[in-house]
């Protein structure tokens, strides 16, 4: 694709479709599709755009500063919204993962709706790509997972949606980043429903403190690899926390903790993937360092060897 060609007819687009004066609103996650995203509308419509970043609790560790860093550096209008006991209310009781994702998009856009009101905003931008709707359903196909920027919305939202990624896959969209010199176009990806979905079962606060650990231990151990020269960096790569618990032994006692599933991918465009071949020594490192520094609450580590399809990259 001509990326150039890209920016400038999404600002055209953007332009034509907002009125002068009209205002809006952007999720800004960090994530590369939503930077760009910002980017783009950054461009089009200057100061009338209003990015938000939601603290939903759900984030990985450090996330928050981090974006607000890169937020700072675009010099883009934003907020942070600290919404951590909303969601965990919200996900209060809920095992299923399409019902996790409804009731993030739901409070996601609650959340915008208030910041909206307070802007003066009548549209919403997101960072929706073509995998999204794809697995989504799009009312054509079967859903695979509803991503909670597309089947997760409320019906009655008021806001006019504008997605100008909508039709682009992940590689596409990272050339696009790197023609707007988006700081965030190398950054692995991460779901929109955050830590919810890679915390199987029920979300509590205790459980998402833990994969939030088991997944910066991950991140922190494959990216010292990388530096040594002894690993190629996976596409995707992060820790699962599984719903059930085991047997184990610490010391000369009986343990019963949760079990981490790690996982890594090997990907161009999100639609297919082949798992990683991580060396077995920087598995085992990863494995030490999550039952060590979790030794009370985790006492197995597994590592996922699936390739997308049959299953998908993130677990639910």
């Amino acid at each position: 694709m001509d990326a150039e060609a890209f920016v400038r007819e999404s600002v055209e687009a953007i332009n034509s479709k907002i009125p002068v004066g009209g205002k809006a609103v952007i999720a800004c996650s960090g994530g590369v599709d939503s930077m760009v995203t910002a980017a783009l509308a950054s461009k089009a419509i200057g100061d009338r755009l209003l990015a938000v970043y939601v603290d939903s609790g759900l984030m990985r560790k450090g996330e928050t500063e981090e974006v607000e860093g890169m937020l700072k550096r675009t010099g883009i209008n934003y907020r942070i919204a600290r919404a951590a006991d909303e969601y965990f209310e919200a996900l209060r009781g809920i095992t299923d993962p399409e019902q996790k994702r409804k009731a993030i998009g739901e409070k996601f856009i609650r959340v915008f709706e208030r910041y909206a009101r307070e802007f003066g905003a009548t549209f919403l931008f997101q960072g929706t790509i073509a995998p999204d709707w794809i697995e989504s359903g799009d009312g054509v196909r079967d859903t695979i997972k509803s991503h909670h920027n597309v089947g997760g919305l409320p019906k009655d939202m008021n806001m006019t949606l504008v997605e100008p990624l909508y039709d682009l896959y992940k590689d596409e969209v990272r050339e696009v980043a790197r023609a707007l010199g988006v700081e965030a176009s190398e950054r692995q990806p991460f779901p929109g429903p955050a830590l919810a979905i890679r915390c199987l079962g029920e979300v509590t606060p205790e459980k998402i403190e833990i994969v939030r650990e088991a997944c910066f231990i991950v991140e922190d151990e494959i990216a010292r690899s990388v530096r040594k020269g002894e690993a190629a960096r996976p596409w995707q790569y992060f820790a699962v926390l599984l719903p059930t618990r085991s047997v184990g032994v610490q010391g000369d006692r009986r343990a019963y903790g949760y079990t981490v599933a790690v996982r890594a991918v090997d990907s161009v465009d999100a639609m297919t993937a082949t798992f990683a071949r991580l060396p077995l020594e920087l598995l085992s490192r990863i494995s030490v360092r999550i039952t060590d520094e979790m030794k009370d609450r985790v006492n197995r580590v597994v590592y996922d060897i699936t390739s997308k399809p049959p299953a998908t990259i993130e677990w639910e």
